[in-house]
């Protein structure tokens, strides 16, 4: 039997960002940068990439992490509009969601995931074949 049988996402997921910022905001924690993402959110600010780092990053041991207000929203997270001010250019982990491993164990696990972020499993969110999915849950961050 190969992978694809194997999983319960095998005929696919349906996933529609909403744009509530939900997945940016919330208890404090990580989203994991490189170099490179780092290089490329600094020129959509039109900035170096060193006044990036000094003003948006911070290091949690030998990685890098976009920095957070007090409230644990992302620091590009637009607090009127709820959404990213930096989309097009936003790291891996931001453009992986909801497609990452912890959501994926199990049909229920999704579920408790779609509890909170309502693109999951609308009907008019697109579905996402398992090959996509699995391309996103491969991605590291």
């Amino acid at each position: 039997m190969n992978k694809k049988q194997e999983v319960w996402y095998a005929h696919g997921l349906r996933f529609g960002c909403v744009n509530c910022g939900k997945c940016c905001s919330g208890a404090p924690g990580y989203v994991w940068v490189t170099p490179k993402e780092i290089e490329k959110m600094a020129w959509d600010l039109g900035i170096s990439k060193v006044d990036f780092e000094l003003k948006f990053v911070r290091a949690v041991g030998n990685k890098l992490s976009i920095r957070e207000h007090s409230n644990g929203d992302c620091v590009f997270l637009d607090r009127d509009t709820r959404k990213c001010m930096l989309y097009n250019s936003r790291p891996t982990q931001c453009r992986t969601w909801p497609f990452w491993d912890e959501n994926l164990q199990s049909r229920q696990a999704w579920r408790q995931t779609a509890r909170s972020c309502k693109g999951c499993d609308t009907l008019d969110g697109r579905l996402y074949s398992f090959e996509e999915i699995e391309e996103n849950r491969k991605q590291k961050f």
